[in-house]
C-alpha cells in the first residue's frame, strides 16, 4: 500500500475557493477506483500549512492513475490557482 500525503498554504483572500477544493477533493472518494482511502483536513492551529490530504493506494501505478484522472485533474487545477506552496511524501507501509 502507498500513503500519499499532501499539505497546501493558500493564498490569503481565497478561503472561500480554499474551502470549494476541499470539497471536491473528497468528494473523489468513492468515484476514482484507485483512491482507497481519503481524508481531507483543514488545520486548526496557527501557523504552518492550511490543509492536509492524506490517501492511500495499493500501488504507485494506483497513484499515477489517480494524478492523471481528469476528475482529480480538474480539482487539482482549482488548487493551482490559489495555493502559495505545496509539499507531498509518498511511502510504502
Amino acid at each position: 500500500m502507498i500513503k500519499h500525503i499532501v499539505m497546501w498554504k493558500f493564498r490569503e483572500g481565497t478561503e472561500a475557493q480554499a474551502e470549494e477544493f476541499l470539497t471536491k477533493l473528497q468528494e473523489l472518494f468513492g468515484v476514482i477506483p484507485q483512491l482507497k482511502s481519503c481524508e481531507v483536513a483543514k488545520n486548526i492551529g496557527a501557523g504552518n500549512y492550511d490543509a492536509v490530504l492524506v490517501s492511500e493506494f495499493d500501488s504507485m501505478e494506483d497513484l499515477a492513475a489517480y494524478k492523471v484522472d481528469p476528475r482529480h485533474v480538474a480539482v487539482s487545477s482549482l488548487c493551482k490557482s490559489i495555493r502559495t506552496d505545496r509539499v507531498a511524501v509518498d511511502y510504502d507501509f
